[in-house]
């Protein structure tokens, strides 16, 4: 009888052991109050946010402010700075040559959104069709905004020259006489125009593209067997399914036509006379050619609202062209 009570003695002190072993490791968990210890990891989360949050205050928060502190000074390149307060803004929206600038901006704007996002969709719906060569075709066809804006203006102003230049040249062989291209006031800004359709359409069409690829085929299956035909099928499931596509297009074009400069200065350098003026090389030319760095600053900070307001306007837009699959 002793053996045996001895033996179950020392079970019950192995399972004692057993189950003391993980309330020692609890324990071992827990505070000076007995909760559960957590590990503090935001001391180690600040060695990488510091660097971010320094890299993003001196490239971006640090040059906002430094303007908005010069649009509030009389500050010209090589002279003093005095505090003028607000008095840029209220010369900036008196001056006559700032609101022609304005007004040019939003019709090269509106045109060059336009022409580009219409032309992108009716090229994406063609290229969206099966036929020989389409690769070869759609390469060839996205090659012009692969290029470099500068060398792009460098090779139009050849082709703009009035006597020398191939675009006249090919108009006088179908009988139609030389035009004045970048020349004439009243055709600065189409032709201006001309190219950013030439370069940016492909962009639309890639965007609009990538849409029609991703739309289901039932509903055309549908309507054919309704008796619909191709307008119907376009006008009715095609333009609202990808409508979500075309607004991201229009948006991405809005933003890079308003703040477009190096193919118009270096065509025209907003000429001839101040016909291809637009915001930006306007802003330029106070900055960097009559060195009014305040004036400049006001300006900035106007065309920055301008921006931020029509961006508002455009995603506010894109979420009411949403779409539930």
């Amino acid at each position: 009888m002793s053996a045996e009570s001895s033996r179950l003695d020392l079970v019950d002190a192995k399972q004692g052991v057993a189950t003391l072993r993980p309330a020692a490791a609890s324990a071992s968990m827990a505070g000076p109050t007995g909760t559960p210890k957590r590990h503090d990891f935001s001391r180690k989360y600040w060695a990488f946010a510091v660097p971010a949050v320094v890299v993003i205050s001196a490239v971006i928060v640090f040059p906002w402010l430094f303007t908005l502190y010069m649009s509030t000074q009389d500050w010209k390149i090589g002279g003093g700075a005095a505090f003028i307060g607000l008095a840029n803004y209220a010369i900036l929206f008196l001056d006559q040559r700032f609101i022609e600038a304005v007004g040019r901006t939003f019709w090269f704007t509106l045109l060059g959104v336009t022409i580009p996002v219409v032309l992108g969709t009716a090229a994406a719906i063609v290229f969206h069709r099966e036929f020989p060569f389409r690769g070869v075709l759609r390469t060839i066809f996205t090659m012009p905004m692969m290029a470099t804006p500068v060398a792009v203006a460098l090779v139009w102003t050849m082709m703009f020259h009035p006597q020398l230049g191939v675009l006249n040249y090919l108009l006088s062989l179908v009988g139609i006489p030389p035009q004045p291209w970048v020349y004439d006031p009243s055709t600065v800004i189409p032709t201006l125009v001309m190219i950013e359709v030439w370069q940016w359409t492909p962009l639309v069409m890639l965007i609009v593209l990538g849409g029609l690829a991703s739309l289901p085929k039932e509903p055309y299956e549908s309507a054919i067997i309704d008796g619909a035909n191709a307008w119907h099928l376009f006008r009715h499931i095609t333009l609202p399914l990808v409508w979500p596509y075309v607004m991201i297009a229009i948006m991405l074009r809005t933003i890079d036509a308003l703040k477009v400069f190096d193919n118009i200065f270096v065509i025209t350098q907003g000429g001839p006379g101040t016909a291809s003026e637009t915001m930006n090389i306007f802003l330029y030319l106070q900055a960097f050619q009559f060195y009014k760095l305040g004036y400049a600053s006001a300006l900035v900070v106007v065309f920055f609202f301008i921006i931020v307001a029509l961006s508002l306007l455009l995603l506010h837009a894109r979420q009411r062209s949403k779409w539930n699959a």
